[in-house]
Protein backbone atom coordinates (compact mmCIF):
# COMPACT_ATOMS: atom_id res chain seq x y z
CA UNK A 1 0.00 0.00 0.00
CA UNK A 2 1.35 3.01 -1.12
CA UNK A 3 2.00 6.13 1.67
CA UNK A 4 -0.11 8.96 2.77
CA UNK A 5 0.62 11.90 0.59
CA UNK A 6 1.34 14.95 2.68
CA UNK A 7 1.32 18.74 2.52
CA UNK A 8 1.57 21.47 4.27
CA UNK A 9 0.13 24.99 3.89
CA UNK A 10 1.54 28.41 5.18
CA UNK A 11 -1.32 30.96 5.89
CA UNK A 12 -4.85 30.65 6.87
CA UNK A 13 -6.31 32.81 4.54
CA UNK A 14 -9.26 32.30 2.40
CA UNK A 15 -7.01 30.35 -0.60
CA UNK A 16 -5.01 28.58 2.14
CA UNK A 17 -8.28 27.53 4.05
CA UNK A 18 -10.11 26.46 0.28
CA UNK A 19 -6.43 24.47 -0.56
CA UNK A 20 -6.35 22.59 2.56
CA UNK A 21 -10.17 21.65 2.53
CA UNK A 22 -9.56 20.59 -1.07
CA UNK A 23 -6.53 18.62 -0.20
CA UNK A 24 -7.89 16.86 3.10
CA UNK A 25 -11.62 15.69 1.63
CA UNK A 26 -9.40 13.80 -0.77
CA UNK A 27 -7.92 11.82 2.60
CA UNK A 28 -4.39 13.49 1.76
CA UNK A 29 -2.40 14.85 5.11
CA UNK A 30 -2.87 18.52 5.59
CA UNK A 31 -1.22 20.23 8.13
CA UNK A 32 -2.13 24.24 7.66
CA UNK A 33 -0.03 26.52 9.39
CA UNK A 34 -0.81 30.29 10.73
CA UNK A 35 1.01 33.07 12.71
CA UNK A 36 -1.94 34.71 13.77
CA UNK A 37 -4.38 33.46 16.78
CA UNK A 38 -7.05 33.05 14.54
CA UNK A 39 -7.95 31.91 10.69
CA UNK A 40 -8.74 33.92 8.14
CA UNK A 41 -6.37 36.62 7.17
CA UNK A 42 -7.19 39.54 5.92
CA UNK A 43 -10.88 38.28 7.04
CA UNK A 44 -9.92 39.35 10.61
CA UNK A 45 -11.63 40.98 13.29
CA UNK A 46 -11.02 43.35 16.22
CA UNK A 47 -12.82 43.30 19.22
CA UNK A 48 -14.28 46.73 20.93
CA UNK A 49 -16.68 46.25 23.97
CA UNK A 50 -16.54 42.40 23.43
CA UNK A 51 -17.90 42.08 20.39
CA UNK A 52 -15.94 41.13 17.45
CA UNK A 53 -15.91 44.08 14.25
CA UNK A 54 -14.98 42.91 11.29
CA UNK A 55 -11.73 44.45 10.13
CA UNK A 56 -10.88 43.62 6.35
CA UNK A 57 -13.37 42.58 3.70
CA UNK A 58 -16.72 42.74 3.99
CA UNK A 59 -18.66 41.98 1.00
CA UNK A 60 -19.31 38.74 0.07
CA UNK A 61 -20.11 37.44 -3.56
CA UNK A 62 -19.49 34.51 -5.46
CA UNK A 63 -21.34 32.12 -3.50
CA UNK A 64 -21.03 29.62 -5.72
CA UNK A 65 -17.14 29.16 -5.37
CA UNK A 66 -17.87 27.84 -1.84
CA UNK A 67 -20.79 26.08 -2.92
CA UNK A 68 -18.67 23.85 -5.15
CA UNK A 69 -15.78 23.74 -2.73
CA UNK A 70 -17.91 22.51 0.29
CA UNK A 71 -19.85 20.13 -2.25
CA UNK A 72 -16.76 18.45 -3.52
CA UNK A 73 -15.88 17.61 0.24
CA UNK A 74 -19.00 16.03 0.50
CA UNK A 75 -20.51 19.08 2.64
CA UNK A 76 -23.33 21.31 2.14
CA UNK A 77 -22.06 25.01 2.61
CA UNK A 78 -25.43 26.40 4.25
CA UNK A 79 -24.72 23.14 6.87
CA UNK A 80 -21.74 25.28 7.90
CA UNK A 81 -22.54 29.38 7.44
CA UNK A 82 -25.80 31.39 8.29
CA UNK A 83 -26.46 33.65 5.69
CA UNK A 84 -28.92 35.93 3.92
CA UNK A 85 -29.13 37.51 0.42
CA UNK A 86 -29.14 41.25 0.39
CA UNK A 87 -31.56 42.75 -1.85
CA UNK A 88 -30.25 46.34 -1.49
CA UNK A 89 -26.41 45.88 -2.80
CA UNK A 90 -24.73 49.61 -1.57
CA UNK A 91 -26.64 52.85 -0.82
CA UNK A 92 -24.42 55.53 -2.15
CA UNK A 93 -24.46 59.57 -1.37
CA UNK A 94 -22.59 62.48 -3.25
CA UNK A 95 -21.38 65.41 -1.03
CA UNK A 96 -23.89 67.18 -3.46
CA UNK A 97 -26.51 65.36 -1.66
CA UNK A 98 -27.68 63.25 -4.84
CA UNK A 99 -28.27 59.45 -3.59
CA UNK A 100 -28.74 56.49 -5.16
CA UNK A 101 -29.24 52.57 -3.89
CA UNK A 102 -28.30 49.93 -6.05
CA UNK A 103 -30.12 46.89 -5.98
CA UNK A 104 -29.49 42.93 -6.77
CA UNK A 105 -32.47 43.52 -9.29
CA UNK A 106 -32.46 45.48 -12.28
CA UNK A 107 -35.33 46.96 -12.49
CA UNK A 108 -34.97 48.26 -9.18
CA UNK A 109 -31.66 50.03 -10.32
CA UNK A 110 -33.15 51.10 -13.10
CA UNK A 111 -35.64 52.85 -11.63
CA UNK A 112 -33.51 54.31 -8.81
CA UNK A 113 -30.57 55.63 -11.45
CA UNK A 114 -34.25 57.35 -13.64
CA UNK A 115 -35.42 59.13 -10.21
CA UNK A 116 -31.68 60.52 -9.17
CA UNK A 117 -30.07 60.75 -13.34
CA UNK A 118 -32.61 60.33 -15.32
CA UNK A 119 -33.57 57.72 -18.27
CA UNK A 120 -31.16 57.96 -20.48
CA UNK A 121 -28.73 56.91 -18.13
CA UNK A 122 -30.69 54.71 -16.34
CA UNK A 123 -31.08 52.77 -19.67
CA UNK A 124 -27.36 53.25 -20.01
CA UNK A 125 -27.35 51.54 -16.77
CA UNK A 126 -28.94 48.21 -18.20
CA UNK A 127 -26.98 47.97 -20.88
CA UNK A 128 -23.77 48.41 -19.13
CA UNK A 129 -25.56 45.36 -16.28
CA UNK A 130 -25.65 43.19 -20.03
CA UNK A 131 -21.96 43.89 -20.69
CA UNK A 132 -20.82 43.41 -17.77
CA UNK A 133 -22.05 39.90 -17.67
CA UNK A 134 -20.91 38.89 -21.01
CA UNK A 135 -17.46 39.77 -20.17
CA UNK A 136 -18.00 38.00 -16.66
CA UNK A 137 -19.19 34.77 -18.96
CA UNK A 138 -16.34 35.15 -21.39
CA UNK A 139 -14.00 34.98 -18.72
CA UNK A 140 -14.81 33.14 -15.64
CA UNK A 141 -13.91 29.61 -16.73
CA UNK A 142 -11.38 30.62 -19.43
CA UNK A 143 -9.69 32.58 -17.46
CA UNK A 144 -10.61 33.25 -13.18
CA UNK A 145 -11.14 29.44 -12.99
CA UNK A 146 -8.30 28.11 -15.32
CA UNK A 147 -4.17 27.92 -14.14
CA UNK A 148 -2.66 30.80 -15.10
CA UNK A 149 -3.43 31.76 -18.54
CA UNK A 150 -1.21 33.35 -20.58
CA UNK A 151 -2.56 36.25 -23.59
CA UNK A 152 -2.05 33.35 -26.29
CA UNK A 153 -3.11 30.34 -23.91
CA UNK A 154 -6.49 32.65 -23.46
CA UNK A 155 -7.09 33.20 -27.11
CA UNK A 156 -6.65 29.22 -28.04
CA UNK A 157 -8.74 28.68 -24.68
CA UNK A 158 -11.73 30.60 -26.32
CA UNK A 159 -11.19 29.78 -30.08
CA UNK A 160 -11.74 31.67 -33.07
CA UNK A 161 -15.26 31.95 -32.36
CA UNK A 162 -14.73 33.35 -29.20
CA UNK A 163 -12.30 36.09 -30.16
CA UNK A 164 -14.94 38.01 -30.55
CA UNK A 165 -16.09 37.99 -27.19
CA UNK A 166 -12.69 38.25 -25.87
CA UNK A 167 -11.99 41.68 -27.61
CA UNK A 168 -15.52 42.43 -25.92
CA UNK A 169 -13.78 42.59 -22.96
CA UNK A 170 -12.33 45.70 -23.05
CA UNK A 171 -8.83 44.78 -22.07
CA UNK A 172 -7.77 48.14 -24.16
CA UNK A 173 -9.25 50.61 -22.82
CA UNK A 174 -9.00 52.11 -19.22
CA UNK A 175 -12.16 51.42 -16.75
CA UNK A 176 -12.41 55.43 -16.24
CA UNK A 177 -11.90 55.93 -19.83
CA UNK A 178 -15.07 53.66 -21.02
CA UNK A 179 -17.27 54.49 -18.10
CA UNK A 180 -17.04 58.16 -19.28
CA UNK A 181 -17.64 57.10 -22.32
CA UNK A 182 -20.79 55.09 -21.27
CA UNK A 183 -22.52 57.41 -18.56
CA UNK A 184 -23.62 60.87 -19.57
CA UNK A 185 -23.35 61.68 -15.70
CA UNK A 186 -20.05 61.21 -14.56
CA UNK A 187 -21.13 60.37 -10.56
CA UNK A 188 -22.45 57.15 -12.36
CA UNK A 189 -18.94 56.59 -14.10
CA UNK A 190 -17.29 57.38 -10.42
CA UNK A 191 -19.88 54.54 -8.96
CA UNK A 192 -19.09 51.75 -11.32
CA UNK A 193 -14.95 52.86 -11.55
CA UNK A 194 -15.04 52.29 -7.71
CA UNK A 195 -14.93 48.51 -9.03
CA UNK A 196 -11.24 48.88 -9.33
CA UNK A 197 -10.55 48.83 -6.17
CA UNK A 198 -12.04 46.02 -5.24
CA UNK A 199 -8.53 44.67 -6.49
CA UNK A 200 -6.11 47.81 -5.23
CA UNK A 201 -5.90 49.39 -9.02
CA UNK A 202 -6.65 52.31 -10.25
CA UNK A 203 -10.19 53.27 -12.47
CA UNK A 204 -7.46 55.38 -14.20
CA UNK A 205 -5.34 52.70 -15.26
CA UNK A 206 -7.09 49.21 -14.79
CA UNK A 207 -8.88 47.86 -17.92
CA UNK A 208 -12.62 48.23 -18.49
CA UNK A 209 -12.73 44.04 -17.90
CA UNK A 210 -12.61 45.04 -14.89
CA UNK A 211 -16.68 45.49 -15.24
CA UNK A 212 -17.01 42.13 -14.89
CA UNK A 213 -16.92 42.91 -10.86
CA UNK A 214 -20.37 44.49 -11.27
CA UNK A 215 -22.20 41.41 -12.41
CA UNK A 216 -20.76 39.09 -10.03
CA UNK A 217 -22.31 41.70 -7.04
CA UNK A 218 -25.56 41.78 -8.83
CA UNK A 219 -25.76 38.11 -9.05
CA UNK A 220 -25.73 37.92 -5.15
CA UNK A 221 -24.04 39.67 -1.92
CA UNK A 222 -25.18 37.61 1.35
CA UNK A 223 -24.71 38.83 4.47
CA UNK A 224 -22.99 36.61 6.80
CA UNK A 225 -24.09 35.89 10.35
CA UNK A 226 -20.85 36.87 12.34
CA UNK A 227 -19.34 38.36 9.80
CA UNK A 228 -16.66 37.51 7.56
CA UNK A 229 -14.75 35.89 10.55
CA UNK A 230 -17.80 33.21 10.15
CA UNK A 231 -16.60 32.03 6.64
CA UNK A 232 -12.57 31.53 8.00
CA UNK A 233 -13.95 29.37 10.67
CA UNK A 234 -16.06 27.07 8.97
CA UNK A 235 -13.99 26.28 6.68
CA UNK A 236 -11.26 25.80 9.24
CA UNK A 237 -14.01 22.89 10.85
CA UNK A 238 -14.74 21.72 7.78
CA UNK A 239 -10.77 21.06 7.49
CA UNK A 240 -10.15 19.38 10.72
CA UNK A 241 -13.62 17.25 10.22
CA UNK A 242 -11.93 15.81 7.14
CA UNK A 243 -8.91 14.72 9.15
CA UNK A 244 -6.60 18.15 8.10
CA UNK A 245 -4.56 19.27 10.96
CA UNK A 246 -4.54 23.65 11.76
CA UNK A 247 -2.11 24.83 13.98
CA UNK A 248 -2.66 28.70 14.74
CA UNK A 249 -0.26 31.10 16.55
CA UNK A 250 2.49 28.70 14.65
CA UNK A 251 4.58 31.39 12.45
CA UNK A 252 7.11 29.71 9.62
CA UNK A 253 10.91 31.18 9.76
CA UNK A 254 11.46 29.30 6.61
CA UNK A 255 11.53 26.35 3.84
CA UNK A 256 13.03 23.60 3.97
CA UNK A 257 14.85 21.84 0.77
CA UNK A 258 16.89 19.05 -0.83
CA UNK A 259 18.04 19.03 -3.79
CA UNK A 260 16.56 22.05 -5.85
CA UNK A 261 12.73 20.44 -4.26
CA UNK A 262 11.25 22.29 -1.48
CA UNK A 263 10.74 19.48 1.54
CA UNK A 264 8.77 21.10 3.99
CA UNK A 265 9.55 24.14 6.82
CA UNK A 266 11.07 24.84 9.31
CA UNK A 267 9.31 27.19 12.59
CA UNK A 268 10.16 29.61 13.89
CA UNK A 269 10.17 27.56 17.19
CA UNK A 270 12.23 25.24 15.10
CA UNK A 271 10.42 22.68 14.68
CA UNK A 272 11.01 21.14 11.50
CA UNK A 273 7.86 19.84 9.47
CA UNK A 274 8.55 17.83 6.35
CA UNK A 275 6.18 17.18 3.17
CA UNK A 276 5.82 16.65 -0.45
CA UNK A 277 4.44 19.73 -1.04
CA UNK A 278 4.32 22.87 0.30
CA UNK A 279 1.49 25.54 -0.51
CA UNK A 280 2.44 28.97 0.38
CA UNK A 281 -1.06 31.41 0.98
CA UNK A 282 0.64 34.53 1.49
CA UNK A 283 1.69 37.87 -0.53
CA UNK A 284 4.47 36.56 -2.88
CA UNK A 285 6.96 39.26 -2.13
CA UNK A 286 7.56 37.56 1.07
CA UNK A 287 9.60 35.16 -1.14
CA UNK A 288 11.07 37.77 -3.12
CA UNK A 289 11.82 39.35 0.08
CA UNK A 290 13.63 36.24 1.72
CA UNK A 291 11.16 36.09 4.74
CA UNK A 292 10.80 32.39 3.61
CA UNK A 293 14.71 31.93 3.63
CA UNK A 294 16.82 33.05 1.11
CA UNK A 295 16.19 29.50 -1.57
CA UNK A 296 12.58 31.08 -1.50
CA UNK A 297 13.66 34.24 -2.95
CA UNK A 298 14.28 32.28 -6.27
CA UNK A 299 10.72 31.06 -6.37
CA UNK A 300 8.93 34.14 -7.69
CA UNK A 301 10.19 37.37 -9.46
CA UNK A 302 10.44 40.42 -6.84
CA UNK A 303 7.56 43.72 -7.15
CA UNK A 304 8.77 47.03 -7.68
CA UNK A 305 7.45 48.69 -4.52
CA UNK A 306 6.12 51.38 -7.02
CA UNK A 307 4.09 48.85 -8.56
CA UNK A 308 1.90 47.92 -5.34
CA UNK A 309 -1.38 47.76 -4.84
CA UNK A 310 -3.88 50.14 -2.87
CA UNK A 311 -3.58 49.90 1.41
CA UNK A 312 -6.40 51.78 3.12
CA UNK A 313 -7.12 53.51 6.24
CA UNK A 314 -9.77 51.96 8.58
CA UNK A 315 -11.76 52.95 11.61
CA UNK A 316 -13.28 50.16 13.76
CA UNK A 317 -15.64 51.97 15.79
CA UNK A 318 -18.57 50.70 18.28
CA UNK A 319 -21.05 53.92 17.72
CA UNK A 320 -23.79 55.72 17.86
CA UNK A 321 -25.01 56.92 14.63
CA UNK A 322 -27.70 59.71 13.60
CA UNK A 323 -28.61 61.80 10.59
CA UNK A 324 -27.80 59.75 7.17
CA UNK A 325 -29.33 56.34 6.76
CA UNK A 326 -27.06 54.04 6.78
CA UNK A 327 -27.10 50.87 4.64
CA UNK A 328 -25.50 47.67 5.60
CA UNK A 329 -22.87 49.31 2.75
CA UNK A 330 -22.78 52.80 2.23
CA UNK A 331 -20.49 54.25 0.46
CA UNK A 332 -19.57 58.63 0.53
CA UNK A 333 -18.44 60.19 -2.94
CA UNK A 334 -16.39 62.97 -2.97
CA UNK A 335 -15.94 65.32 -6.54
CA UNK A 336 -12.99 65.10 -8.93
CA UNK A 337 -12.97 61.29 -8.55
CA UNK A 338 -9.23 60.73 -10.75
CA UNK A 339 -7.69 63.14 -8.05
CA UNK A 340 -7.64 60.76 -5.35
CA UNK A 341 -5.77 58.03 -7.40
CA UNK A 342 -3.29 60.46 -8.83
CA UNK A 343 -2.69 61.31 -4.82
CA UNK A 344 -2.31 57.39 -3.85
CA UNK A 345 -0.65 56.61 -7.26
CA UNK A 346 1.62 59.74 -8.28
CA UNK A 347 1.93 61.35 -4.53
CA UNK A 348 1.65 58.70 -2.11
CA UNK A 349 -1.09 60.94 -0.56
CA UNK A 350 -4.41 61.25 0.10
CA UNK A 351 -7.12 63.55 -1.38
CA UNK A 352 -8.85 66.23 0.36
CA UNK A 353 -11.63 64.38 -0.64
CA UNK A 354 -11.09 60.55 -0.09
CA UNK A 355 -13.97 58.35 -1.22
CA UNK A 356 -15.42 56.77 2.04
CA UNK A 357 -17.22 53.09 2.66
CA UNK A 358 -19.19 52.27 5.92
CA UNK A 359 -20.11 48.66 6.63
CA UNK A 360 -23.10 48.68 8.98
CA UNK A 361 -22.37 44.96 10.37
CA UNK A 362 -25.51 45.45 11.87
CA UNK A 363 -27.69 46.12 9.50
CA UNK A 364 -29.26 44.15 7.01
CA UNK A 365 -30.34 46.02 3.40
CA UNK A 366 -32.26 48.57 4.73
CA UNK A 367 -32.95 48.54 7.94
CA UNK A 368 -32.92 51.06 10.47
CA UNK A 369 -30.92 50.22 13.71
CA UNK A 370 -32.57 50.54 17.12
CA UNK A 371 -30.02 49.58 19.60
CA UNK A 372 -27.71 52.19 21.31
CA UNK A 373 -24.43 50.97 19.49
CA UNK A 374 -23.61 49.84 16.74
CA UNK A 375 -20.31 47.87 15.03
CA UNK A 376 -19.01 50.31 12.09
CA UNK A 377 -15.67 49.73 9.69
CA UNK A 378 -15.01 52.83 8.09
CA UNK A 379 -12.65 53.10 5.46
CA UNK A 380 -10.58 55.00 2.51
CA UNK A 381 -8.02 54.13 0.12
CA UNK A 382 -4.37 55.15 1.01
CA UNK A 383 -1.12 54.40 -0.48
CA UNK A 384 0.93 51.36 0.45
CA UNK A 385 4.31 52.53 2.87
CA UNK A 386 4.62 54.43 5.82
CA UNK A 387 2.41 57.90 6.04
CA UNK A 388 3.73 60.75 7.88
CA UNK A 389 2.05 62.28 10.88
CA UNK A 390 0.43 65.00 8.99
CA UNK A 391 -0.92 63.10 6.63
CA UNK A 392 -2.59 60.95 8.64
CA UNK A 393 -4.14 63.84 10.62
CA UNK A 394 -5.07 65.40 6.87
CA UNK A 395 -6.47 61.77 5.59
CA UNK A 396 -8.58 61.54 9.25
CA UNK A 397 -9.92 64.80 8.77
CA UNK A 398 -10.75 65.07 5.49
CA UNK A 399 -12.70 61.46 6.60
CA UNK A 400 -14.60 63.27 9.01
CA UNK A 401 -15.69 66.40 6.73
CA UNK A 402 -16.56 63.73 4.03
CA UNK A 403 -19.23 62.17 6.69
CA UNK A 404 -20.06 65.59 8.11
CA UNK A 405 -21.36 66.88 5.03
CA UNK A 406 -23.50 64.52 3.80
CA UNK A 407 -24.95 64.56 7.32
CA UNK A 408 -23.52 61.05 8.98
CA UNK A 409 -23.49 61.53 12.81
CA UNK A 410 -21.27 59.55 14.81
CA UNK A 411 -20.77 59.77 18.75
CA UNK A 412 -18.22 56.91 20.13
CA UNK A 413 -15.40 57.11 22.94
CA UNK A 414 -11.36 56.87 22.01
CA UNK A 415 -12.20 53.19 23.51
CA UNK A 416 -14.22 52.55 20.97
CA UNK A 417 -12.00 53.48 17.75
CA UNK A 418 -9.25 51.15 16.47
CA UNK A 419 -7.66 52.62 13.44
CA UNK A 420 -5.22 50.39 11.23
CA UNK A 421 -2.55 52.16 9.17
CA UNK A 422 -0.75 51.21 5.96
CA UNK A 423 1.70 50.69 8.14
CA UNK A 424 0.06 48.44 10.48
CA UNK A 425 -1.15 46.27 7.73
CA UNK A 426 2.63 45.47 6.32
CA UNK A 427 2.99 44.15 9.92
CA UNK A 428 -0.30 41.95 10.05
CA UNK A 429 1.07 40.88 6.67
CA UNK A 430 4.49 40.85 6.26
CA UNK A 431 6.54 41.88 2.71
CA UNK A 432 2.76 43.74 1.64
CA UNK A 433 4.63 47.18 2.67
CA UNK A 434 0.95 47.68 3.68
CA UNK A 435 -0.83 47.06 -0.34
CA UNK A 436 -4.06 44.44 0.27
CA UNK A 437 -3.90 43.20 -3.08
CA UNK A 438 -0.66 42.30 -4.65
CA UNK A 439 -0.05 43.75 -7.68
CA UNK A 440 -1.83 46.05 -9.12
CA UNK A 441 -4.20 45.32 -12.34
CA UNK A 442 -2.91 48.29 -14.20
CA UNK A 443 -2.92 48.11 -18.48
CA UNK A 444 -4.29 45.61 -20.78
CA UNK A 445 -2.14 42.60 -19.70
CA UNK A 446 -1.93 43.47 -15.73
CA UNK A 447 -4.14 40.57 -15.34
CA UNK A 448 -1.17 38.17 -16.69
CA UNK A 449 1.55 39.67 -14.61
CA UNK A 450 0.64 37.63 -11.06
CA UNK A 451 2.22 34.32 -11.03
CA UNK A 452 0.19 30.77 -11.34
CA UNK A 453 0.27 28.47 -8.29
CA UNK A 454 3.11 26.80 -9.81
CA UNK A 455 6.44 28.56 -8.15
CA UNK A 456 9.80 28.07 -9.72
CA UNK A 457 10.99 26.00 -7.33
CA UNK A 458 9.37 22.36 -7.02
CA UNK A 459 7.59 21.07 -4.51
CA UNK A 460 6.47 24.86 -4.05
CA UNK A 461 3.24 25.89 -4.97
CA UNK A 462 1.04 29.46 -4.56
CA UNK A 463 -2.26 30.90 -3.77
CA UNK A 464 -3.55 34.33 -2.09
CA UNK A 465 -4.60 37.57 -3.67
CA UNK A 466 -0.85 37.88 -5.38
CA UNK A 467 -1.43 35.08 -7.22
CA UNK A 468 -3.81 34.37 -10.47
CA UNK A 469 -6.30 34.95 -10.32
CA UNK A 470 -6.45 37.75 -8.24
CA UNK A 471 -7.69 39.32 -4.60
CA UNK A 472 -10.83 39.33 -3.18
CA UNK A 473 -12.12 36.53 -1.20
CA UNK A 474 -13.99 34.82 -3.27
CA UNK A 475 -11.17 35.15 -5.77
CA UNK A 476 -8.12 33.76 -3.34
CA UNK A 477 -10.50 30.80 -2.80
CA UNK A 478 -10.20 29.63 -6.36
CA UNK A 479 -6.54 30.18 -6.71
CA UNK A 480 -6.14 28.10 -3.29
CA UNK A 481 -8.48 25.12 -5.10
CA UNK A 482 -6.05 26.04 -8.29
CA UNK A 483 -2.90 25.19 -5.98
CA UNK A 484 -4.45 22.30 -4.76
CA UNK A 485 -5.42 21.04 -8.23
CA UNK A 486 -1.70 21.35 -8.91
CA UNK A 487 -0.72 19.54 -6.18
CA UNK A 488 -2.55 16.54 -6.48
CA UNK A 489 -1.56 16.05 -10.61
CA UNK A 490 2.16 16.54 -9.63
CA UNK A 491 1.37 14.13 -6.90
CA UNK A 492 -0.05 11.52 -9.47
CA UNK A 493 -2.91 11.45 -7.14
CA UNK A 494 -5.87 13.30 -9.58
Amino acid sequence: MSRTRSVIVVGAGSGGLAAALDLAARGIAVTLLERHAAVGGKMRQVVIDGQGIDAGPTVFTMRWVFDDLFDEAGERFEDHVSLTRADLLARHVWVDGTRLDLFSDIERSHAAITAAFGTADADRYREFAQASERIFETLDLSFMRAQRPTPMGLARRVGISGLPALLATKPFKTLWQDLQAHFHDERLAQLFARYATYCGSSPLAAPATLQLIAHAERAGVWYLDGGMQSLASAMADAITAKGGQVRSNTPVADLLHHNGRITGVRLENGEALTADAVIFNGDTAALADGLMGDVARRAVPALPRQRESLSAMTWNLRARTSGFPLAHHTVVFGEHYPKEFEAIFNSHDICAQPTVYICAQDRADEQARTDDYERLLVLINAPAGTLSESQVMRAEAAMFEMLERVGVSLDYSQTQCVRTLPEDFDSLFPATGGALYGRPTHGAFGTFARPGARAKLPGLYLAGGSVHPGAGVPMTAMSGRLAAACVRYDLGLS
